[in-house]
């Protein structure tokens, strides 16, 4: 994934990122889909300005934890079945965007197993905080 540190809004942030964190969900609009969960594998970037995420005591407490992360992740899969990706994208970069030291966050998934002719299908959004 591309990093958006380079975006007039972004060059004072940090970015964090959690890469194919792997998910069972059950997930699609198929017959065959819905009867059990998928394989889905999410990433994230999150955009931190340094402001607030620079260490001072090298304390974990002074930044961001990763595990706000998955366990966010984690809480949105446990909710249930969803039709689409793109419904999953969404309500993972809104739950990330609520939390008050991201300016901005990119979020992608994607399901690896359902084509064999190819890598993964997959959807990606990304979203900014207005300034305040």
């Amino acid at each position: 994934m591309q990093s958006l540190l380079s975006h007039p809004s972004l060059m004072d942030c940090r970015r964090l990122f959690l890469r194919n964190y792997e998910v069972w969900i059950n997930i699609g609009v198929h017959d065959f889909e819905k009867r059990g969960e998928q394989r889905v594998l999410i990433n994230v970037d999150l955009y931190i300005p340094l402001a607030v995420s620079t260490p001072k005591e090298d304390d974990l407490a002074e930044v961001l934890d990763y595990d706000f992360m998955r366990r966010t992740i984690g809480q949105r899969v446990k909710q249930g079945h969803v039709h689409l990706q793109e419904t999953l994208c969404d309500d993972v970069l809104a739950l990330m965007l609520a939390h008050p030291l991201v300016r901005a966050a990119k979020v992608s998934t994607e399901k690896p197993d359902v084509y064999p002719d190819c890598d993964s299908v997959g959807c990606e959004v990304f979203g900014l905080k207005k300034e305040s």
